[in-house]
């Protein structure tokens, strides 16, 4: 799909790959919505990029919705949607004072799966009115998966379990919005040099980094952009989930 004058959103947009994948869709031509919960961030990299900024809690009916009317309003169409909001928590399923709380593994598997089928499913509504280019595609769809799908480690049972659930959905969503010109694909990335891992001290990332097979670093938000870009761009890749790791495989711990 051609990027210039089209409309996208960018949920988790305010950082990381959110924000790295923002600007370079801004930088190719498109029209972009930055979604994210944090305002004063998302209105920033909004403003940066010449779009708009929705406040979104992406597990939240209403919130999303609230964000796909914006962008009617705005722009009159979707045709580009970026699912990068997430969180990330470690904690075994028994420790030393017993099992983990249910609520906390339903937090995460509501915001980070339950949250992506939400703005997946309202994003693909509105794709779906828009006139099929000479193609026959009226939209793409980019989820973000996670290396924890397929090799999750102790105490990211959690987090390892929404992930896969985005791998999961990544082939029958795509099938099922065929019909209306509507491709479907998902990155697993591996370790990125995120806000989440910047808190760490630079030894720590330096040893995490090291684990990577080649290149031998944290990878860079503006690669995962770039293959979500790629993605948008290349017409025959759908139903896919691409790992972006270096050749990175996970140990138990």
């Amino acid at each position: 799909m051609d990027l210039a004058g089209r409309a996208a959103l960018v949920t988790g947009g305010a950082s990381g790959l959110g924000e790295a994948a923002a600007r370079l869709l801004a930088a190719g031509g498109a029209r972009v919505a930055v979604l994210d919960r944090n305002a004063e961030l998302g209105a920033r990299v909004a403003s940066e990029c010449g779009g708009v900024f929705c406040e979104t809690d992406v597990a939240s009916e209403s919130s999303v919705a609230a964000a796909i009317e914006t962008i009617r309003a705005t722009w009159g169409a979707l045709h580009i949607a970026v699912n990068c909001a997430g969180i990330a928590t470690a904690k075994r399923m028994l420790g030393k004072e017993g099992p983990i709380a249910l609520g906390e593994f339903e937090k995460v598997i509501t915001v980070n799966l339950v949250g992506t089928f939400n703005v997946c499913r309202l994003a693909a509504a509105l794709m779906a009115k828009n006139e099929p280019d000479a193609g026959g595609e009226r939209g793409v769809i980019v989820n973000t998966a996670s290396i924890a799908a397929y090799e999750g480690q102790i105490g990211q049972t959690a987090y390892a379990a929404s992930k896969a659930g985005i791998v999961g959905l990544t082939l029958p969503m795509a099938r099922e919005l065929t019909g209306l010109g509507i491709r479907v694909c998902a990155i697993a990335p591996g370790l990125f040099d995120t806000p989440l891992l910047r808190a760490l001290p630079e030894k720590v990332r330096v040893e995490l980094g090291a684990t990577v097979p080649h290149p031998a670093r944290l990878g860079d938000p503006a690669e995962f952009a770039a293959l979500a870009r790629h993605i948008v761009d290349n017409r025959y890749m759908n139903g896919e989930v691409v790992r972006l790791d270096g050749a990175l495989r996970m140990p138990p711990r």
